[in-house]
C-alpha cells in the first residue's frame, strides 16, 4: 500500500493558489482554482483535486489552457446563455456558468447554461452543492463522444467512443445534509482507476477491460490500452450519449471527428413552485426517514448521496487531509517548476 500523507486544508489552499498565480493567473480566480480543487480532496475524491495539477501546467506549457482568461457570453435570453471559456481555468468557468443559471432561475423560475471551450471542469458534485447552499435544485453534466474521443466503448461495442461523461444533481434540505449526487456513467471515472494505481489496489470487477477486451482488476492494464466499461449495461450507455447529446447545445460538433464535446448547467428555483422554506423542509424530513430504514444485513445504516461526502470533510477538515506520497511529490515538482518555495512539508497535520 501506498504511504500517505496528512495535510492541512487551509496551507494547501494557499500552496494551490499561489502555483495558480505563478502560472499566470489572476488572484481572484486563483482563489476560486484553490478552494474547488481542494474541495475535493475534502470530501475524499482525490482524483479530482490537486493531484490533477501536473495535467494543467502541461496544458498551460502547451497553450491549450490560458490562465488569466476570463469566461464571455455568446448567446443570451431570460433563461438561458451560451458561455465561452476561452480555454481558461475549467473549475472557474463552471463555477461561473452554475451562478449564472442561479441568477435567471431567480428571475424566470429555471436558468440553463451551455458551456464550451471549457479545460478540466473536475467534481460536478462542487458546482452542485454551491446551488443547493442558494436553495436551488441543479443538474450538471460534462459529455465528450466521437471518433478517438474516449476511454469506454459503446454497449456492445469494442472501440472506445466515450469518455467518463459524469453526471451530477443536487436537491436543497433545510437541515443543510443536501441530496448531492455526483456519478461517471462509467464504472469508475478515468482518475480514479489512476488512484487505484498509485494506492496499489486492484479495480472492482467489471470496470475494465484490458487491450485485447478481457476483464480485468488490473489498474495498469487501463494505462495500457484497456477500455473502461459503461455502468449498468444499456442504462449506463444512454445516460452517456445524454451527456454528450446535451455538450452539443454549445454548437461545437467536429464533422470530422464526429465529436461532441461540453458541459450543460441546469439551476431550478423551488420558490417558482411553492415556498422554498416549506420544500426545503419537506426535503430534510424525507431524507431522514430514508436514512432511519432498517439496514440489510451486512449494513450498519442507509445513506442518502452526499452524506459520506460531508462525514469525509468534517473528519479531513479536523485531522487533515489524506494525499498518497505519490500526489504530494507530483505537487512539490509543480512548486519548484514554478519557484512556489513553500515547503509542502508544512502543511502535514503532524508538523
Amino acid at each position: 500500500m501506498a504511504t500517505v500523507s496528512r495535510v492541512k486544508a487551509d496551507n494547501l489552499r494557499s500552496f494551490t493558489a499561489r502555483l495558480c498565480e505563478a502560472m499566470g493567473t489572476p488572484s481572484d480566480i486563483a482563489e476560486v482554482e484553490a478552494e474547488i480543487l481542494v474541495n475535493a480532496d475534502l470530501r475524499g475524491h482525490t482524483s479530482h483535486g490537486v493531484y490533477q495539477f501536473p495535467n494543467y501546467i502541461k496544458a498551460v506549457e502547451g497553450k491549450s489552457l490560458i490562465p488569466d482568461a476570463v469566461p464571455e457570453i455568446v448567446n443570451d435570453s431570460p433563461s438561458a446563455a451560451l458561455v465561452d471559456a476561452r480555454n481558461g481555468w475549467g473549475h472557474y468557468s463552471a463555477r461561473r456558468a452554475m451562478q449564472l443559471a442561479i441568477d435567471k432561475a431567480e428571475k424566470t423560475g429555471i436558468g440553463a447554461i451551455s458551456l464550451a471551450s471549457a479545460n478540466h471542469i473536475g467534481r460536478l458534485g462542487e458546482y452542485c452543492e454551491h446551488a443547493a447552499a442558494a436553495g436551488y435544485i441543479s443538474f450538471v453534466t460534462f459529455g465528450l463522444g466521437g471518433r478517438n474521443a474516449g476511454v469506454a466503448t459503446p454497449f456492445g461495442g469494442a472501440e472506445a467512443v466515450l469518455s467518463s461523461n459524469p453526471i451530477a444533481f443536487g436537491v436543497p434540505a433545510a437541515d443543510g445534509r443536501h441530496l448531492i449526487s455526483d456519478f461517471a456513467t462509467t464504472m469508475l471515472a478515468n482518475a480514479k482507476i489512476n488512484i487505484y494505481r498509485i494506492k496499489g489496489q486492484e479495480l472492482p470487477p467489471g470496470c475494465i477491460v484490458d487491450k485485447d477486451g478481457r476483464p480485468s482488476t488490473d489498474p495498469n492494464d487501463f494505462n495500457a490500452g484497456g477500455k473502461s466499461l459503461v455502468f449498468g449495461g444499456y442504462k449506463g450507455y444512454a445516460f452517456s450519449l445524454l451527456t454528450c447529446l446535451l455538450a452539443g447545445l454549445n454548437g461545437g460538433f467536429d464533422a470530422h471527428k464526429c465529436q461532441l464535446l461540453g458541459s450543460f448547467f441546469l439551476a431550478i428555483k423551488v420558490g417558482a413552485f411553492m415556498p422554498s422554506a416549506a420544500y426545503g423542509q419537506n426535503a430534510a424530513s424525507f431524507l431522514d426517514f430514508m436514512r432511519d430504514v432498517k439496514p440489510a444485513p451486512g449494513f450498519s445504516e442507509v445513506l442518502v448521496a452526499g452524506d459520506m461526502e460531508r462525514r469525509k470533510t468534517e473528519e479531513q477538515m479536523a485531522e487533515g487531509i489524506e494525499l498518497p506520497e505519490e500526489v504530494m511529490n507530483r505537487l512539490r515538482d509543480c512548486g519548484e517548476e514554478f519557484g512556489v518555495d513553500e515547503n509542502l512539508e508544512t502543511m502535514r497535520i503532524d508538523s
